[in-house]
């Protein structure tokens, strides 16, 4: 065995062999791989190979189009027949909420350039002759996927690899990982040992395991997946013989099953509630191409609605049960990236779709890792997406939920129940009492919006409207059985009501809990300078004053945003996006100087947030503070500790709802103080609970930006229109690149559009746009109804020649192609009166 390799890869699954492949594209020829038994024995010998374009995230559709790509040209590189059938891939609609997720879908494949033809039942039938289409609205068809065989698609990557210099140790076992005073990591094995620059776990089923041994917790654990293949049909080996093409892959989604031909037969997939997690302690050191036992009971409705729709299936034996380990993450996504806490040590886990995502996965990270970015926008799959909280109970009751929501729809809105409620603040409680409708970030509550006293949700719109598998569309009941909420891609029942939480902070005032928000403290005697050369923005020079900061890439996109206080002499608090803080906080933690001169401390769960909003929030807290409030003593972005009645707070005078107020940052022990405290002043006020929803629609009435959305790491800063952040004449982090990439020419320019829908539907994000000739020009980052201005808007990225306002475009928005007008930023309060009210 080598002694020394830039990068080790371990793992010799499809997953860690791309790896290995791309990072010995990029010129690390000297990476070595090392695999416990042989190539493929976890969970890629056994896998259906398919490879499915869909998928509803910007950055796993971005590595599938990839990895579809990828192996056609591996095999004209390699000369290996990687197996690749493209017999493209069939998804049927029986419900209007299936075919809205599709054509939601089909923006997103669109503005990632990913080919979807739309199939009416007849088309289905002529393609799919063994198809029974009664029931059928229509299908969505990607005509460039198909499937593969995922041993010999291994086997080419090896080959691939070995031709660029990378060297793959088989029967070599992992005994330990440890990082040296040095940096570098020591591999020990049963054959000898390795030092590297970095390591990258490949280790599926094993992923627990491995992170035992770095100390770290990966949170991915494997859910049995069952497949039937039937034995020969004599009309599939008729049409065979005629040399007709294959029928392709089909996927009824209503009924969460897919279907592909096999040797003859065919294969049927389901997608079963009842699943059961395996390997939570990781397999037996001696496992191998292992099984188990097949539960056919758990199928049984899948295998009589597979029946219904093609009798064929029903009308031969069953030729084998194959149920082996897929892994999973909570959210179904897989995990690529680098690993919390640890210098160059690197993820690759969670893959539940391993074949379809190994080629882009492996793709991203060699860019990652080489190069010190990818290229996409891979927030979606940053192992820093889940925090500490995600252990062995949280992720068995989320991996399980997330497998038996695969083919369910994939509503915007949905908030799924698994182990929840998790973390709650103080007003939890009370906020309950009071009509919450919760949704859960980073495993916080959080209220969503808020129903009337005694609100149901009229039964009939309960279920999608026909008698199928994944008819699932609304939230779970209350303690006394009432259904608050129904999941749509279009406005749904809690439309009116987030409605009248925004015109009551309009009109009177409100309060929200945000306390989710991520939460530290930067100190020493090096905190002023080492802020100062990381982020775009200046640390302002004034105790008490507030700065909102970017920290950028080297290219200079946009990795994280942070809002900067001086609370107390040389203590810096920082506040960034609760959804986030392992990513933000894992960042910030690894750029500390070595010398000590700097102390980075979170504080999340010491401190909560409630924010109080609206023209008369100035008058509430009057009644409880000693503080002068008013504009000369207390101005706009600055910030003071205040006595709350007895309690204690640093009020900010700052919000994302673009309204007179304060975000009131309080020990946490003292939330139901404080909370009460304002119930009680504000009621002559009209105060009242509002949610996560109406924050949300108010903040792109004021075109505020989000990170993934408007802010990402494929943007440049100044494409995301930050430039009043943006300080060029100091230091800072992607400094170079960010002025290097705007001299060249921005390629795309952030936009505020009012959209003319007339109707019950608003964008989301990833909507295409176009020009009035149908030239696509761009995409939306998000969209939403401003009840302020009563108009349907959209936050979108576009060409800069797109981009200037009054320019008329179009949008599809599910299916339907919308008029669309640019319009100035913040199209309520322009002149940001109110916050300076």
């Amino acid at each position: 065995m080598k002694s020394h390799a830039r990068a080790v890869v371990i793992g010799g699954g499809v997953v860690g062999v791309s790896t290995l492949y791309h990072l010995a594209k990029k010129g690390w020829g000297d990476s070595v791989l090392i695999e416990r038994k042989e190539l493929t024995s976890g969970s890629t010998w056994h896998a259906a190979g398919l490879l499915p374009l869909f998928n509803m995230s910007y950055s796993v559709g971005q590595i599938h189009k990839y990895s579809v790509r990828f192996y056609q040209e591996l095999q004209e590189e390699t000369g290996m027949n990687v197996g690749f059938s493209k017999v493209s891939n069939i998804r049927l609609a029986r419900t209007k909420d299936r075919w809205d997720e599709f054509m939601y879908y089909a923006g997103i494949a669109e503005t990632i350039g990913v080919k979807v033809n739309i199939l009416t039942p007849e088309q289905v039938k002529e393609i799919w002759p063994l198809c029974e289409t009664d029931g059928l609205l229509g299908a969505i068809q990607h005509p460039d996927d198909g499937y593969i065989q995922p041993a010999d698609l291994t086997q080419a990557l090896a080959k691939g690899a070995r031709d660029r210099g990378a060297t793959i140790y088989r029967n070599t076992t992992v005994t330990a990982v440890e990082q040296q005073s040095d940096g570098l990591w020591k591999v020990t094995t049963d054959k000898g040992e390795i030092t590297a620059e970095h390591i990258i776990s490949c280790t599926g089923n094993f992923a627990r395991k491995t992170g035992d041994m770095v100390g770290i917790n990966i949170p991915v654990i494997p859910v049995e997946h069952q497949y039937i293949v039937t034995e020969p049909h004599p009309d599939i080996l008729a049409r065979k013989a005629k040399g007709l093409p294959e029928m392709g892959v089909l996927r009824e989604a209503d009924s969460a099953w897919y279907m592909r031909e096999e040797n003859g037969g065919l294969l049927l997939g389901p997608y079963e509630q009842g699943a059961p997690v395996c390997y939570v302690n990781g397999p037996s050191d001696d496992s191998e191409y292992e099984l188990f036992q097949e539960e056919l009971e758990r199928l049984m409705p899948h295998i009589e609605t597979a029946i219904a729709r093609v009798p064929a299936f029903g009308e031969v034996g069953i030729k084998k049960v194959y149920n082996g380990a897929i892994a999973y993450t909570p959210d179904g996504n897989p995990i690529v990236g680098p690993a919390p806490g640890l210098k160059n040590f690197w993820l690759n886990e969670g893959h539940s779709f391993g074949i379809t995502a190994a080629g882009g996965a492996g793709w991203q990270l060699a860019e990652w890792i080489v190069d010190g970015e990818p290229t996409v926008d891979m927030m979606g799959v940053d192992p820093r997406r889940f925090g500490p909280y995600a252990k062995e109970g949280y992720l068995i009751a989320k991996n399980e939920e997330a497998y038996a929501n695969v083919f369910t729809m994939h509503y915007p809105d949905e908030e799924r129940a698994a182990a929840r409620p998790l973390k709650t603040t103080p007003v939890y409680e009370r906020l309950k009492k009071l009509g919450a409708v919760f949704g859960s970030v980073y495993g916080w509550e959080r209220a969503n919006w808020f129903a009337p006293e005694g609100y149901d949700l009229p039964k009939d719109q309960i279920g999608v409207g026909a008698d199928v598998l994944t008819n699932h569309n609304h939230s779970d009941p209350t303690e006394d059985g009432r259904i608050l909420e129904k999941w749509s891609f279009r406005r749904s029942n809690y439309f009116e009501h987030v409605g009248n939480e925004v015109m009551n902070v309009h009109k009177n005032v409100g309060v929200l809990d945000m306390s989710a928000f991520a939460k530290a403290l930067v100190t020493g005697p090096g905190a002023r300078a080492w802020l100062e050369s990381i982020f775009a923005n200046a640390i302002p020079k004034k105790r008490g004053r507030i700065a909102l900061c970017h920290m950028l890439t080297k290219e200079g996109g946009v990795r994280a945003e942070f809002t900067v206080y001086e609370s107390a002499p040389g203590t810096f608090y920082l506040v960034s996006a609760g959804a986030y803080e392992a990513h933000d906080h894992d960042y910030m933690r690894k750029l500390l100087p070595s010398d000590g001169s700097v102390k980075f401390t979170p504080i999340t769960q010491a401190y909560g947030v409630l924010v109080l909003a609206g023209p008369k929030s100035r008058d509430v807290l009057k009644k409880l503070t000693r503080t002068s409030l008013d504009n000369k003593d207390f101005p706009w972005l600055s910030g003071k500790e205040i006595s709350v009645g007895a309690a204690n707070a640093h009020a900010l005078r700052v919000n994302f709802v673009g309204e007179l107020g304060w975000e009131l940052h309080h020990p946490i022990e003292m939330q139901n103080y404080i909370f009460d405290k304002l119930m009680e002043a504000g009621a002559e006020f009209g105060i009242k609970p509002f949610g996560i929803r109406a924050m949300l629609s108010m903040s792109v009435e004021k075109s505020y930006r989000l990170i993934p959305r408007e802010m990402s790491i494929e943007y440049n800063a100044y494409e995301s229109g930050l430039d009043r952040f943006i300080k060029p004449e100091k230091e800072f982090l992607g400094r170079e690149g960010l002025l290097s990439y705007k001299e060249k020419g921005l390629k795309w320019n952030f936009a505020t559009l009012v959209v003319e829908t007339g109707n019950d539907v608003d964008a989301r994000g990833s909507e295409a746009i176009y020009n009035e000739a149908g030239e696509l020009v761009g995409r939306a980052t998000n969209g939403t109804f401003g009840f302020r201005i009563n108009r349907s808007l959209a936050l979108a990225m576009l060409r800069p020649d797109y981009a200037k306002e009054g320019t008329k475009l179009k949008i599809k928005i599910l299916g339907t192609t919308y008029n669309a007008t640019v319009v100035g930023e913040s199209p309520f309060d322009t002149e940001n009166a109110a916050l300076r009210a």
